[in-house]
């Protein structure tokens, strides 16, 4: 039986290929289902500077270090999913896999380089074609107006790429499948946060939607940029493109400020509830409901985090080798 949080410790995760990796403040875990139907589980302390450091707990600028932090474990995450898909071919422990430090760091910055410059760089590209239609359409005078649909019709090709990536992806059936594993981590973190047993029967029925999705950080992201590029007005072109990649780590600790404050509120404030709507909305693109195995992966990620975050608590005896054998 779980129960409620305690303090200021959530739990929060992320879905990998077959699997969920789940995390605390110290802890992460990351189980998988492998070709053979065993759940395989690998759980570690979270250690660190970042973790540790004084600057770590600043608000705003903990934001941006906790995106750094979570691209990491998400990638070496996904390594192990990798391997443990592998290790039933070669016959290898996943465990003893690790990615070269090396690689991991280059396709870390490969992927953040990417994202920045599909969802902020090439927004403002496009506008070199758009602007100057909008300049022929207003008086010559018209700064301010012109300044106001450019920046708007930026905004929503922003959001229409964001939205156009998601919802393309998702008709991919192996990423139909890890959808499906997402969708598993939210009902069961919902089931822990709601004191329920933790067991696959009992998380099933959970929502699917979680207020700490990593797909409502980013369409807060999104709209919180609106506000912040528009302040900046109709700038040139190098500095326009210059500031969208040098305010994404300040938009960025603003929205995780923003969610950590909504999540925190979400299940006792109908106001809160009303303003994560959209943001809840736009989780129907990146999850899919899950099914029993799935939920039972997912809890057996969950069980380890527990254990090491809250030694007191009772856990059922040998609960992950049992949801393995499932």
């Amino acid at each position: 039986m779980a129960r409620p949080p305690a303090g200021p410790v959530t739990y929060g995760g992320q879905a990998v290929i077959d699997g969920v990796m789940m995390r605390g403040r110290r802890h992460m875990a990351v189980a998988c289902r492998a070709p053979s139907g065993e759940v395989i589980v690998h759980s570690e302390p979270v250690v660190g500077r970042v973790y540790s450091s004084r600057i770590a707990r600043w608000p705003f600028v903990r934001g941006t270090l906790m995106i750094w932090d979570t691209l990491s474990l998400g990638m070496r995450a996904l390594m192990f999913a990798a391997n443990v898909a592998a290790s039933a071919e070669s016959g290898e422990d996943a465990r003893e896999a690790k990615m070269p430090a090396t690689v991991m760091w280059t396709t870390m910055a490969v992927a953040l380089l990417g994202s920045i410059g599909l969802f902020f760089v090439l927004p403002v590209l496009a506008m070199t074609l758009i602007d100057p239609l909008i300049a022929s359409s207003l008086d010559a005078d018209a700064t301010a107006q012109r300044a106001i649909w450019s920046n708007a019709i930026e905004k929503l090709i922003r959001l229409a790429l964001l939205l156009g990536y998601m919802w393309l992806i998702g008709q991919m059936n192996d990423i139909k499948r890890v959808f499906m594993y997402h969708g598993a981590e939210h009902k069961t973190i919902n089931a822990y946060e709601a004191g329920a047993p933790l067991t696959p029967e009992s998380v099933i029925k959970f929502p699917i939607e979680h207020p700490r999705c990593g797909t409502t950080f980013l369409l807060i992201v999104m709209l919180i940029s609106f506000v912040a590029f528009s302040l900046l007005g109709q700038p040139e072109m190098w500095i326009r493109i210059l500031s969208r990649i040098l305010l994404v780590p300040v938009i960025a600790g603003i929205a995780y400020e923003f969610i950590r404050w909504a999540g925190a509120r979400y299940h006792t404030n109908a106001a809160v509830r009303t303003l994560m709507t959209p943001g809840l909305a736009v989780q129907k693109l990146t999850t899919r409901e899950p099914d029993l195995e799935q939920c039972a992966v997912a809890i057996a990620a969950l069980e380890p985090v527990l254990a090491a975050e809250e030694p007191n608590r009772a856990t059922p005896p040998k609960l992950v080798e049992a949801l393995a054998a499932r």
